[in-house]
């Protein structure tokens, strides 16, 4: 109702020259609230897939040992979600743009509430890889929908902040999966996995009933012309009204609808443009210079973010620890929840600073230190396999790389491809655009998964970090090369960013240049306008 009271004044029609970086640093006092607590509502999704990924690294023990399956049943038990949740994650860019994203995040909430009572009352091996497929479907809607409702709520100064969150309840439902894994560690084996996995149906009920509460992505609002919708969530997730009339005279452009529109309008827009068709042709049958380059960089930084073995690292810890010389079980899920703690914690650091130093050199400083983890990792357990006799030094740099390594990712690599791939998008590319670098992040988690013990049984597990070190090595370099810094964009200026691939900085140099030119010639206009 407050919102009736708002300034109801008409953009103007003029063309209005969008500034090379028209937003300020966030100021905590002026944090936007709502928009917060949009953002977290919607974020909390990702902790599905971060309970699932958690709870399986100690309930495999028990798996295996109550419905008597071999290591490469185990594999492709814990591997195969990402798999199915390529599914979830490639209808949920189609789904998102035809019933909006407020109502995907309730539908992901549903699918995972239904594989996670499917996986509780699970009888054998078979009927518990159909309940992994059906939460599969619901943890890959998930996955895509969080950042990008987050990322078309936020206002730009926040916007990394916010966006960063779904990674930060990803390493919180790990914490979570892991301190099951112990809590319910104590009951007999037939009861115990099946409490760990079936707990997880509570976090999907509260997630339901709490997106109820939350308004729908403004932008999709703009894309099926409803502009007085859009414009009541903007006056409401915006720092200022007068960013509110810019960022949806900006939506507005993006979406080809008149400036001249009024707000309280209900505008006619094609089907192509409301529901999302065309989206994979322009993607990639005839993509601009600009979409290429953004599609390259969206898809590679979550496939280097999973190919780098982080995943190995956070579900196989238990093995890693046993290698190591920790035997007890106990003993192993208590190192474990170091290890989600460790996370959770770095990721938290990551959220405060991604908008401080921006996204760049984040990533940057976070795939350097996983190289020097993945390597001390691979040399501590190295040595231990060719040692005839217990060492405690290695013991201990295996430990310490461990969580080094968590720590290093979860301050970079985990959030930033998250934050990065949801705000370079178009608008009109954006759902499905994400969908992809989604899908790409699940595949290739799906096949660290699926491969990682029979590749250190081929390799030796120190073979196989090294592998994963040799791929961090290149992570970084593709990181350097080809991504541009997004700090402070809106996401409608983001486009103009792309389109030059490794010459990408002579476009920001060529960018603020001209910045600078138009700031100039205001500044005289408005000097000789003065008497």
């Amino acid at each position: 109702m407050e919102n009736q009271n708002l300034d109801k004044s008409v953009i103007s029609d003029q063309p209005r020259e969008i500034p090379f970086q028209e937003s300020v640093p966030c100021k905590k006092s002026k944090r936007n609230k709502y928009a917060f607590a949009c953002s977290l509502l919607a974020s909390m999704t990702s902790v599905l897939l971060g309970y699932d990924t958690g709870v399986m690294s100690g309930a495999v023990i028990y798996i295996k040992e109550d419905l008597k399956i071999s290591d490469v049943q185990i594999e492709i038990l814990v591997g195969t979600i990402n798999i199915y949740s390529l599914v979830g994650a490639a209808l949920a860019g189609r789904t998102s743009d035809w019933i909006g994203r407020r109502y995907t995040i309730i539908f992901a909430s549903a699918i995972f509430f239904a594989g996670a009572i499917l996986m509780g009352f699970a009888t054998n091996y078979g009927f518990l890889m159909f309940g992994r497929f059906v939460a599969g479907i619901g943890v890959g809607y998930a996955l895509m929908i969080a950042p990008v409702y987050t990322a078309e709520v936020a206002p730009a100064s926040c916007r990394g902040f916010f966006t960063s969150f779904p990674e930060v309840f990803i390493n919180g439902g790990v914490l979570l999966g892991y301190v099951s894994n112990y809590a319910f560690s104590k009951l007999p084996t037939k009861l115990a996995w099946r409490f760990m996995l079936g707990i997880g149906v509570i976090p999907s009920v509260f997630l339901a009933l709490g997106v109820l509460a939350m308004p729908e992505s403004p932008r999709w609002l703009v894309m099926q012309g409803r502009l007085g919708d859009a414009k009541r969530v903007l006056d409401r997730t915006s720092d200022t009204l007068e960013e509110s009339k810019m960022r949806l005279a900006d939506i507005k452009e993006a979406a080809g609808i008149p400036q001249d529109c009024q707000d309280d309008n209900i505008v006619s827009v094609t089907r192509r443009s409301s529901h999302g068709e065309g989206v994979w042709r322009e993607l990639f049958l005839h993509p601009t210079p600009a979409v290429l380059h953004i599609l390259i960089a969206g898809i590679g930084i979550h496939f280097f973010q999973q190919a780098s073995g982080i995943d190995a690292v956070v579900l196989y810890s238990p093995r890693i620890y046993e290698k190591a010389g920790i035997t007890k079980d106990n003993d192993r899920l208590l190192a474990t929840i170091a290890v989600g703690c460790m996370k959770t914690f770095f990721i938290l650091v990551a959220t405060f600073l991604v908008d401080k130093v921006g996204r760049r050199v984040l990533l940057l400083s976070s795939c350097g230190g996983m190289i020097l983890s993945l390597l001390g990792l691979a040399t501590g357990l190295t040595i231990i396999d060719h040692s005839d006799h217990k060492l405690k030094w290695a013991i201990v740099l295996c430990i310490c790389t461990t969580l080094s390594s968590v720590a290093f990712f979860s301050i970079g690599m985990g959030p930033i491809a998250w934050v990065y791939s949801s705000e370079i998008f178009p608008l009109r590319l954006r759902a499905q655009g994400c969908s992809i670098g989604v899908a790409v992040n699940r595949a290739m988690s799906g096949a660290i998964l699926m491969t990682f013990i029979s590749l250190y049984k081929a390799i030796s597990i120190g073979g196989a970090f090294f592998l994963y070190t040799g791929i961090a090595v290149i992570a970084w370099i593709f990181f350097y090369t080809l991504l541009p810094e997004t700090q402070g964009r809106t996401l409608e200026e983001m486009e103009e960013l792309f389109g030059t691939f490794f010459k990408w900085r002579s476009t920001m140099k060529e960018l603020k240049k001209n910045k600078v030119e138009s700031d100039g010639s205001a500044q005289v206009q408005m000097g000789n306008s003065q008497p």
